[in-house]
C-alpha cells in the first residue's frame, strides 16, 4: 500500500523549498538569469510550451521531478499504455491512446489485441462519413443530408463540439453542424426550428442507449421526424454511437449505422473514438486522422521524453506545485483563438470530473487538494471580465495562454493585436507595477501631487503571477489533436501524485439518482416524506406554478 504522497521525501522537500520561494518575486528571477526564458521552453513538432514565468528555479523543477520518479509515475505511464486495469473502482484498462495508435502496435486487453477492432471501427467511419458528404448515403426522400445533429451529454458531446468548433475552417462547404445535450428542451427546439428533416442526419451517442438526457432528446428529435416524414424515415435519418443494439433496433435505427466503442474508453477521453463520427462528416475522415496524429505524437513525446523535458510532466507537476504548496485553488485556461473558444469548457469536465476526487486509490480520504476549479474563455473577450481578478484580485490563478502565430483568418492586423494581447498579458502578470512605478507613471501624465498619492496604490499591480504560453504555428487538426492529448496526459499526472482514480466519475451518480425519485413527484399527485422541508417546498411551489 503506497503511503501518503505529502509523507514522500521530495513533497517535504517541497514545502520546505516553497518557504524560500513564496518570498521571491519572478522579476528577480529573470534579472539573475538572462538564459531563463530559453531553460524553461520546450518545442514538440509546431508546438512551443514556455514555462518560464513560473515561480520556479532549478531546485524547484528537481523536487518537482523528483516527486513524480517517488510516486512511480514512469511505470504507471507504461500501465496505461499497456492496458493495465488502472481504472481501479471500474476494473478496466484506459486505452483512448489505443485509438490513436498510428504505429499499429498490438495493444492487448486480456490477451486480445483491440488494433484490430478499432482499426475496423476507423474504417466504417471513414465509410459511411464519406458517403454522407458524396451525398452517396441519402435521406428517406432522396435529399442529401447537410445537417449533422449530434445528441449526446458529457463527454459525448463536449468533446466533438469542442473539436468541430475549433476546425470549422476544414467543414465541407455545405455541412452544418449542430449539437443537442442538455435536456432543457429549449436545446431540441432551438435546433429543431433551423433545421429542415429531408436534410438531417441525427448521431444518438450513448454508450448503454439508456442515458436519460440524451435518449429523452432523442425521442423527441425521432418524434418531429417522423411527424414530417413518416416512420419508415428513421432508418434513414438516425445513426447510434453505442454498445446496445437491442435498444439500438428498437428505436428504428439500422444496426449497419451503429458504431461501437469500448469500455476501456470513459466518455471524457472518447472524441477519438465513434463519439467523433459528427467531427469526421464535419472536416472528412483525412482530417480526423490527422488530429489522430497529432494526439499521437503528444502521446509518444509523453511515454518517452525524460520527466525535465516532458510537456505533459512539466503542466502536471507545476499544477501540484501551485494547488497544494501555495495553496492556490484555481486555475485558468484562455485561448486567444476564437476557434478554440469551447476548450475551457472542455477542460473543465477533462480536469474536474476526472480528478475531482476525495478517496485514494487505497480506500482512504485524502489530506490535501486534488483538482483545483477551471474557468476560462477566449482572449480578448475575457480581458474584459475577468482578467481584473487575475491582475489585482486577492486570489491569484495560474494561467495557461494559447495562441496560434497565424489565423485562418488574417485580415488587417487583427491577428497582430490578438498576439500582442496575449504576450503582454503574460508578461503584465509576471512583472506587474510598482507602487513606486505606478507613482512615476502618474506624474508623468500630468497628474498632481494629490492625485498621485491618492491613485498611485489602485494603479499598481502585485505581479508574480504565474501563466504558461503555448504557442503554434497554427491550429489545424494536428495541433489540435496535440493539445487535447496534452491536456490529457497533464490530469492524468497529477491523479498518480495525488493518488487517486482519474478515470471514474462517482460523483455525478447521486443527483442523477435522486432525480429519478422527484420526477414521479413532479409528474403526478404523490408527495414523498423523504425529501428535507427545502426539497419538498420546493417541489409543492413548482407544482402549484404549473398548474
Amino acid at each position: 500500500m503506497r503511503k501518503e504522497v505529502n509523507k514522500f521525501k521530495y513533497w517535504k522537500k517541497l514545502a520546505s523549498h516553497y518557504k524560500k520561494m513564496k518570498k521571491v518575486h519572478m522579476r528577480e528571477l529573470f534579472e539573475k538569469d538572462e538564459n531563463r526564458a530559453e531553460k524553461y521552453t520546450i518545442k514538440l513538432d509546431s508546438m512551443l510550451l514556455d514555462y518560464s514565468k513560473n515561480r520556479i528555479d532549478d531546485k524547484t523543477m528537481q523536487y518537482l521531478t523528483g516527486l513524480a520518479r517517488e510516486c512511480k509515475l514512469d511505470a504507471k505511464i507504461e500501465d496505461m499504455f499497456e492496458g493495465k486495469r488502472i481504472n481501479l473502482t471500474e476494473n478496466r484498462p484506459v486505452l483512448h491512446t489505443a485509438l490513436r495508435n498510428r504505429a499499429n502496435t498490438p495493444v492487448y486487453v486480456d490477451g486480445k489485441n483491440v488494433m484490430p477492432e478499432i482499426n475496423e471501427v476507423l474504417a466504417k467511419m471513414r465509410s459511411f462519413s464519406e458517403a454522407v458528404r458524396l451525398g452517396k448515403f441519402k435521406g428517406h426522400t432522396g435529399k442529401k443530408l447537410t445537417n449533422i445533429v449530434n445528441i449526446g451529454i458529457g463527454g459525448s458531446d463536449l468533446g466533438p463540439v469542442m473539436a468541430v468548433e475549433a476546425l470549422r475552417k476544414y467543414w465541407a462547404k455545405d455541412i452544418n453542424c449542430y449539437f443537442i445535450s442538455n435536456i432543457d428542451g429549449t436545446a431540441c427546439a432551438e435546433v429543431l426550428n433551423r433545421i429542415d428533416p429531408e436534410t438531417t442526419l441525427f448521431i444518438v451517442a450513448s454508450k448503454t442507449f439508456t442515458t436519460i438526457e440524451t435518449l429523452t432528446n432523442a425521442r423527441t428529435c425521432r418524434k418531429w421526424l417522423v411527424d414530417a416524414l413518416g416512420e419508415h424515415a428513421v432508418a434513414k435519418h438516425f445513426a447510434a454511437l453505442s454498445t446496445n443494439v437491442k435498444e439500438v433496433e428498437k428505436f428504428g435505427i439500422n444496426p449497419e449505422n451503429m458504431f461501437e466503442f469500448w469500455d476501456f474508453v470513459g466518455g471524457r477521453y472518447s472524441m477519438w473514438s465513434a463519439i467523433g463520427l459528427s467531427i469526421a462528416i464535419a472536416i472528412g475522415m483525412d482530417n480526423f486522422e490527422r488530429m489522430l496524429d497529432g494526439a499521437y505524437a503528444m502521446d509518444v513525446h509523453f511515454r518517452t521524453a525524460d520527466f525535465e523535458h516532458n510537456i505533459p510532466v512539466i503542466l502536471g507537476l507545476l499544477g501540484i506545485w501551485y494547488n497544494n504548496f501555495f495553496n492556490l485553488r484555481n486555475y485558468a485556461v484562455v485561448p486567444y483563438d476564437e476557434y478554440l473558444k469551447y476548450v475551457p469548457a472542455y477542460l473543465q469536465q477533462l480536469e474536474m470530473e476526472s480528478n475531482g476526487k476525495f478517496v485514494s486509490n487505497h480506500d482512504e480520504y485524502v489530506k490535501y487538494a486534488t483538482a483545483p476549479v477551471l474557468f476560462g474563455g477566449a482572449g480578448t473577450n475575457v480581458q474584459h471580465s475577468f482578467f481584473q481578478l487575475l491582475h489585482q484580485g486577492t486570489t491569484v490563478v495560474p494561467c495557461d495562454f494559447i495562441i496560434p502565430a497565424i489565423s485562418h483568418n488574417e485580415i488587417g492586423e487583427h491577428h497582430e493585436i490578438l498576439m500582442a494581447n496575449v504576450l503582454a498579458q503574460g508578461e503584465a502578470l509576471m512583472r506587474g507595477k510598482t507602487v513606486k512605478e505606478a507613482a512615476e507613471e502618474l506624474a508623468k501624465a500630468g497628474k498632481s501631487k494629490e492625485e498621485v498619492k491618492f491613485l498611485k496604490k489602485y494603479k499598481s499591480f502585485p505581479g508574480n503571477r504565474p501563466s504558461n504560453t503555448i504557442v503554434f504555428k497554427k491550429i489545424d487538426p494536428y495541433a489540435l489533436g496535440m493539445l487535447i492529448a496534452m491536456y490529457e496526459h497533464k490530469v492524468f499526472v497529477q491523479g498518480v501524485i495525488w493518488d487517486i482514480d482519474s478515470f471514474d466519475q462517482m460523483g455525478v451518480e447521486l443527483g442523477k439518482q435522486m432525480a429519478l425519485s422527484i420526477l414521479p413527484e413532479l409528474q403526478g399527485n404523490a408527495y414523498s416524506m423523504g425529501h428535507d422541508s427545502s426539497t419538498a417546498g420546493l417541489i409543492k411551489h413548482i407544482k402549484r406554478l404549473r398548474k
